[in-house]
């Protein structure tokens, strides 16, 4: 092999083009099949902070070993991409850099309540969560 591997993973190489290929080929997809018994699993995108660590491949591991076997067993299984799931960590990041800045969520939120629960947004507007997004450092 006259190739050299890189020394650290580079997702942009080829991620790209593995997704559109699953894409095409309908990895995402499951046809209605009403003799087989419907099974799902709806993964969760990585962290906001993009730091993975040996729970995300622990979980992703047994997402995949339960898919297959439901295969295996007859149901129709589908293993899809999912959505934000990360909204909880970033509020314990906005409101640890609200601290630091010597603002306190608490008496703050209290003042402004969102639906059910207090959340950071009344206290420092959805555009200084999206900055802070942009200037988490990216691993």
């Amino acid at each position: 092999m006259s190739e050299n591997l890189e020394t650290t993973y580079n997702p942009k190489a080829i991620e790209s083009k593995l997704y559109e290929k699953w894409c095409e080929k309908k990895y995402f997809h499951a046809e209605v099949d009403r003799d087989k018994k419907p099974f799902t699993i709806v993964m969760p995108p990585p962290n906001i902070t993009g730091k993975l660590h040996m729970g995300h491949a622990l979980d992703n591991t047994l997402q995949d070993v339960l898919i297959r076997y439901k295969r295996m067993q007859g149901y129709n299984a589908l293993w899809v991409p999912g959505t934000d799931h990360a909204a909880i960590s970033t509020e314990v990041k906005v409101t640890n850099q609200l601290k630091d800045e010597g603002i306190d969520k608490k008496s703050t939120a209290e003042r402004s309540l969102s639906s059910s629960r207090k959340s950071v947004l009344p206290v420092t507007g959805t555009e200084n969560v999206l900055q802070w997004m942009k200037d988490v450092p990216k691993q």
